[in-house]
């Protein structure tokens, strides 16, 4: 490999379902290297020891192998320049914060989370910002080195210039210019010991030689602290590309209140991955000839990273659910298409799954397409006025099934098991009989109010559907506005705990 072998990242942190941005991203980057004939890398950033999981690891490289986005290094294939894992890579990031402590570009900060809370509170109120005071900016290197030998709990923050500012090119936007007084001291060692994604993701790039760092754009305000730390190694920054943000119908950041988000909804929906890749590619590029149907090697032999658009794209679920009928009649046989059903739900292991929950409901063969359409479907038609809960309105309903929701997201095991048990803690926090908080799931989940066992079926349904279906009712209802929705979210924590 050459100095200027074309290297790209996709750099994912383990911490939920894999996200239809995550398959965005990873789109660009892939075919970037292959129109290139370079490397494609895939790095697990796990360093938020609180909320990563391997679970969350192994959805993620499945939704990706799903996706035909397969890559040349990376945790399971190994490599050159590993290890793959963050968390694998704890000796390289202190040996590289222990130099800038040397060289006085960066400082160990022994404040309390108590007093960050207060100066942030402080400045708040002032109109300064919500930036750290850099109270341990000065203490003296031996000072500051005696206090971590006796064993003070502390964090390692970056030497921030205080005036001047930060000059840097992205390939699609050209030249941003950032006062550096606007940009805190960036903590870049957590007092656990793990590096913070500033610190690791500049070390990672370096190292394993990316020629080329293609991600959202919400990460561009980040980018000055990144530079400043290429500045203090002494090493070349890559070429910095940020993609635009993927954006619900109204141009509000793509979140899950709008749109399903997960990868593995859209693959439990029966969306091709075909069809799934071609529609991200048209969130950023298009061929010359604005074709809007165009296979994965179509668009590695006409891409450049300079003709992506900067307009923000709408990821339109009607769309995507044209462009994936058009494949389907399209681009199979019926023998092909048949092979794509059995590996979808037609198979002997999801078949045997649903029976074992429908057989007790079972008087003859025939039952079964009643009994079983609900997993079968997309999305339910469901009756509003059988949603409501007993003795309560609308409104009240719609709150009581989002908090159902916030609760079932932050399942990590969904059996059967785990969701009794949680509706079970449900029912005695908000005082509502298990019978009467699970009837209007009952609708939500099946469309009917006597279908097969409801925790069951949720398991077989997955997260994802489940979730997505969860949504869908509130919606029926009336949704929430965001002002009642951060009050009930208030009123949430307070029961529950942070979300």
């Amino acid at each position: 490999m050459t100095d200027n072998t074309i290297r790209t990242r996709l750099a994912p942190s383990p911490t939920g379902d894999p996200h239809v941005g995550t398959a965005y991203q990873a789109l660009f980057n892939y075919v970037w290297a292959k129109k290139n004939n370079g490397i494609f890398i895939l790095r697990i950033e796990d360093t938020d020891r609180e909320r990563s999981s391997q679970e969350s690891e192994k959805a993620i490289i499945d939704s990706l192998k799903w996706l035909g986005l397969e890559w040349d290094e990376g945790p399971d294939t190994g490599g050159s320049y590993g290890p793959y894992r963050q968390s694998e890579r704890l000796e390289i990031y202190h040996e590289y914060i222990n130099k800038l402590i040397a060289e006085g570009h960066a400082y160990p900060c022994f404040c309390s989370r108590k007093h960050l809370a207060e100066v942030r509170m402080e400045r708040q109120k002032s109109g300064s910002g919500s930036g750290y005071d850099r109270r341990c900016r000065d203490i003296p290197p031996k000072e500051a080195a005696k206090r971590v030998d006796a064993g003070e709990e502390f964090t390692v923050r970056m030497k921030v210039p205080l005036e001047g500012t930060c000059v840097f090119e992205d390939l699609l936007r050209g030249k941003i210019e950032k006062d550096w007084a606007s940009i805190d001291d960036q903590v870049i060692m957590k007092a656990d010991g793990f590096p913070t994604y500033h610190l690791a993701v500049v070390v990672d790039d370096h190292l394993m030689k990316i020629s080329h760092i293609i991600r959202g754009e919400e990460w561009i305000n980040s980018v000055p602290k990144h530079v400043l730390l290429y500045q203090f190694f002494g090493w070349e920054p890559p070429v910095f590309c940020h993609l635009p943000l993927l954006r619900n119908k109204d141009k509000s950041k793509l979140s899950k209140r709008k749109n399903p988000v997960s990868i593995n909804w859209y693959r439990k929906m029966g969306i091709l991955s075909e069809a799934l890749l071609n529609f991200a590619g048209m969130m950023g590029w298009h061929l010359s000839d604005d074709r809007e149907k165009f296979s994965l090697q179509e668009m590695i032999e006409n891409f450049r990273l300079e003709d992506i658009s900067l307009g923000g794209p709408v990821f339109d679920l009607d769309k995507l659910l044209w462009l994936n009928g058009r494949y389907i009649r399209e681009d199979f046989t019926t023998d092909e298409l048949l092979d794509r059903l059995v590996e979808w739900g037609l198979n002997r292991e999801h078949f045997g799954a649903i029976l074992e929950t429908c057989k007790g409901r079972m008087t003859c063969l025939s039952d079964w397409g009643e009994l079983t359409d609900q997993f079968f479907s997309g999305r339910i038609p469901v009756p509003k006025d059988e949603l409501l809960l007993k003795d309560m309105d609308e409104a009240q309903t719609i709150e009581v099934i989002q908090i159902i929701l916030w609760e079932l997201e932050k399942l990590d095991s969904f059996s059967k098991d785990s969701i009794y048990l949680l509706f079970k803690d449900l029912s005695e926090k908000l005082n509502i009989k298990l019978k009467y908080l699970t009837q209007p799931l009952y609708i939500a989940i099946s469309g009917k109010a006597v279908s097969t066992p409801l925790f069951d079926t949720m398991e077989i349904l997955g997260k994802d559907i489940t979730r997505a279906r969860i949504r869908y009712a509130i919606e029926e209802l009336g949704d929430l506005s965001k002002k009642k929705l951060k009050l009930l979210e208030k009123r949430y924590n307070s029961l529950f705990g942070e979300s």
